[in-house]
């Protein structure tokens, strides 16, 4: 079975963010955050969108965001490591 996980999400908890203080941030609501990171939605963001994703965050530039914020496959030789 493969195992996904949204790089955003990833991402917004290693900075121990939550989906509220980044919706906040970035001016949209947490359940649009939910469905960028559940790949039911992608960001349409405006520039000032993106400046504050990446400041809030912690990225130095948008070129550091994931390309896609939708769950991805994660590497088997990582969960094989793991367990």
């Amino acid at each position: 079975m493969e195992s996904l996980e949204s790089p955003l999400m990833r991402l917004r908890t290693l900075r121990r963010c939550s989906q509220q203080d980044l919706a906040k941030a970035v001016g949209v609501s947490r359940q649009t955050i939910s469905n960028w990171e559940n790949g039911r939605e992608e960001p349409k963001l405006k520039l000032w969108q993106y400046k504050a994703l990446c400041k809030t965050l912690g990225v130095n530039s948008i070129d550091e965001l994931p390309d896609n914020f939708a769950p991805q496959p994660i590497n088997d030789s990582q969960n094989q490591n793991q367990n």
